[in-house]
């Protein structure tokens, strides 16, 4: 089976509890105004990649508590993300996904009950960028976040820093979280990948 992904970063703690990895669908046509990584709506964007690999790297990954789904829309690629977060629970990992579908409407989606009894908690609705509102990984206030098993509590997602910038070894900086840096605070001539 495939996906096709926009990034992959193996660790970040602005992405849900602990430090995880997290995995950025590409394609979304929910088209929320003020989508703060338009990069990965392109339905044809991004690389396309067997589930099985992803899996593989992932389980090198020895030192995360668990692993975020965003995107794009990972809903909108149902298959590849209930294989995911199925195996992903299986090697004992939590796992966290953002949606900008509400619980309501998944729950109608082919597979969206299924995907949703292996998914730890879920951050659901769609960005409104009149009522931004970035806090623990909330983006405006009309999103909710529903937790689906005692792995996680609200508690755990209020402390969550709301940027990070990492540095790669290659010298490119990963801009990420729910309020990334805006590109024009930093130096132009720094290499800026924004996830």
């Amino acid at each position: 089976m495939k996906v096709r992904i926009h990034a992959y970063l193996p660790h970040s703690r602005a992405n849900g509890p602990g430090l995880r990895a997290v995995l950025w669908f590409q394609g979304c046509t929910l088209n929320c105004p003020g989508c703060f990584n338009p990069a990965a709506q392109a339905l044809d964007g991004g690389e396309e990649r067997e589930v099985d690999s992803i899996l593989a790297a992932l389980a090198t990954v020895k030192d995360i508590e668990g692993v975020t789904f965003s995107g794009g829309e990972p809903f909108q690629q149902p298959e590849a993300l209930l294989e995911l977060s199925r195996s992903v629970q299986a090697l004992g990992r939590g796992v966290v996904a953002f949606s900008g579908y509400t619980q309501n409407v998944l729950c109608r989606q082919p597979l969206g009950a299924s995907i949703l009894k292996h998914i730890d908690t879920l951050i659901a609705g769609p960005y409104d960028d009149a009522c931004r509102n970035p806090r623990g990984l909330i983006g405006s206030s009309n999103q909710r976040i529903h937790h689906f098993s005692s792995r996680y509590a609200h508690l755990d997602f209020s402390t969550l820093p709301n940027r990070e910038a990492i540095i790669q070894p290659d010298g490119s900086i990963v801009l990420t979280g729910i309020n990334p840096i805006p590109t024009e605070k930093l130096d132009r001539n720094t290499l800026i990948k924004k996830t």
